[in-house]
């Protein structure tokens, strides 16, 4: 059903975060609006390095992270992530589809 693939603006827009002067989703909520787990999004971008250049996603670095988790209260399970998370630019988010 085609239906199931239109997502409301403003689901987007609320997760959209600024980050080294960019906007971007994180792989968690990049996830989620594709209906798979954060893992097996990790995992197609382990699978395919070339097609995810830094212009299109970067690892957040510990303060940044830690940053995002303090701001955002939707992002507070993050504090207890091992793993940083990855922050994907529009043209990022548009090539993981």
């Amino acid at each position: 059903d085609s239906t199931d693939a239109i997502v409301p603006l403003e689901n987007i827009q609320n997760r959209i975060l600024v980050l080294r002067g960019q906007r971007v989703l994180l792989d968690r909520d990049l996830a989620d609006l594709y209906g798979v787990s954060t893992k097996q999004l990790n995992q197609q971008i382990k699978r395919n390095p070339r097609k995810f250049p830094s212009d299109f996603m970067f690892e957040l670095t510990v303060e940044e992270k830690t940053e995002v988790v303090t701001k955002c209260d939707r992002l507070r399970s993050l504090k207890f992530s091992a793993t940083l998370p990855r922050a994907f630019t529009e043209h990022g988010a548009i090539q993981a589809a």
